[in-house]
């Protein structure tokens, strides 16, 4: 568990072929997801027992796509390099 600006964050690596890391913060019910490609995402009003079985989901790649993706609002907050200027 990390505390950051008196939230509590639970942070969770994955040994995924899809998805690198899971963040949830209990207190705002939300899921972010980084993906292998380095795309983030955050999702919104996850309960916390969905959490609880995608962290130890034998697959966590189809658990997301069957119980994550399009159940739960979302929006990428992706961090852009520097090089990545968008014109």
């Amino acid at each position: 568990m990390i505390r950051k600006s008196g939230i509590e964050i639970e942070r969770y690596a994955m040994p995924s072929t899809a998805i690198r890391t899971l963040f949830y913060v209990p207190a705002k019910h939300e899921l972010w997801v980084t993906f292998v490609s380095g795309r983030r995402y955050v999702y919104t009003e996850v309960p916390p027992d969905v959490f609880d079985a995608f962290k130890t989901a034998s697959s966590r790649g189809a658990f997301f796509n069957h119980e994550i993706r399009d159940r739960y609002a979302f929006r990428e907050v992706t961090r852009r390099r520097p090089s990545q200027t968008v014109r």
